[in-house]
């Protein structure tokens, strides 16, 4: 039989898996009798855990809500997960950050060796945006693997998914990078790298990497353009370079087309592409001017739903009559004076 202390760590952690708990099952997965069961719930009682009896035939106990919070149990996963959460709200913006940096410590402080190895190779940062559309899950042993490569700072070998499978079925030979950032936008985790073979900065989505082992030779960091990551990936959303630190478009709107996100996003470099369903999707673009955004974004074949904002709207109105005017005979009138 376990010993008193381990039996009731044994116990809670039975007691936070799941909402109720028979007492004859739990004694049966402990190997004690129900009377010793009574006791260790009554121990943790005394410890300020608010363990209530469900009343019933066969009788139970349940892990209720407290006043206080008590000390909690949580596997490798869970653990890993939590400090993974608490280093993206460090770096969110939302006004919780310092709190989070002293959740995270605290964390850090009472795991094992080999869980703070995990946690110490990802390092992420958040940029700040809601997610829209449903959120990309990523594989935690992909993320632990890019962020070994990016703390290591070795060359990196993967296998990248296209957003649509290759008309011609020649498979995509890997991806050779050298990892900097791993940084989270919009709902998804994203890469940023430098690319070997292209010569040029490159931003991945996670969920479709498949790492390949063992990783390459060390390298020197590059410095990333305009020194700072967040500025730099919300650029590239943009469209811009993120060089110059400016991170926009002078004309920038949203809309929703009735087309799949795979078939938009192939041919929307600079954008953001979110699926909200199987023929349907929110484009996000910039360009130059308004009109000029507006003409990009008709050359989808699919109904339109502008978002925003409304001079997205009175350059769609505009280049409607402008091209109404051009299936007839008569001139265009010139343009409202905004």
């Amino acid at each position: 039989m376990q010993k008193t202390s381990a039996r009731l760590l044994s116990l809670l952690s039975l007691l936070q898996a799941r909402r109720d708990w028979p007492g004859a099952l739990l004694a049966e997965r402990l190997g004690i009798s129900p009377r010793t069961v009574r006791r260790d719930v009554d121990r943790l009682r005394e410890l300020g855990y608010p363990v209530v009896a469900i009343k019933g035939p066969d009788g139970g106990y349940r892990l209720d809500a407290g006043a206080q919070l008590p000390p909690l149990l949580f596997d490798d996963e869970q653990a890993v997960a939590l400090a993974i959460a608490l280093q993206i709200a460090a770096t969110s913006g939302a006004g919780i950050e310092e709190a989070a940096a002293r959740a995270l410590n605290t964390v850090r402080q009472v795991m094992p060796a080999r869980l703070r190895r995990r946690i110490d190779t990802i390092q992420v940062t958040a940029v700040e945006r809601p997610a829209i559309g449903p959120v990309a899950q990523v594989d935690s042993g992909v993320l632990t693997a890019l962020g070994a490569a990016v703390h290591a700072r070795e060359v990196l070998r993967f296998d990248y998914s296209p957003a649509s499978p290759p008309e011609n079925g020649v498979p995509v030979p890997p991806r050779r990078v050298q990892p900097h950032h791993l940084v989270t936008w919009g709902g998804r985790w994203y890469l940023v790298a430098w690319d070997l073979d292209r010569e040029d900065w490159r931003t991945f989505r996670a969920d479709r990497i498949t790492p390949r082992t063992p990783t390459g030779p060390r390298f020197t960091p590059r410095e990333l353009p305009g020194g700072e990551v967040a500025a730099f990936v919300a650029a590239r959303f943009r469209g811009f370079d993120g060089s110059d630190g400016s991170g926009g478009w002078p004309c920038r709107g949203e809309v929703i087309l009735d087309l799949p996100a795979a078939a938009v996003s192939r041919y929307t470099r600079d954008g953001v592409v979110e699926e909200l369903g199987p023929d349907r999707c929110r484009l996000i673009l910039g360009s130059w001017s308004w009109p000029g955004l507006a003409a990009t974004i008709g050359r989808f074949d699919a109904d339109i739903e502008v978002i925003g904002p409304p001079e997205l709207k009175h350059a769609f109105a505009h280049l409607a009559r402008r091209y109404a005017n051009a299936a007839t005979d008569t001139p265009a009138p010139p343009p409202p004076v905004q």
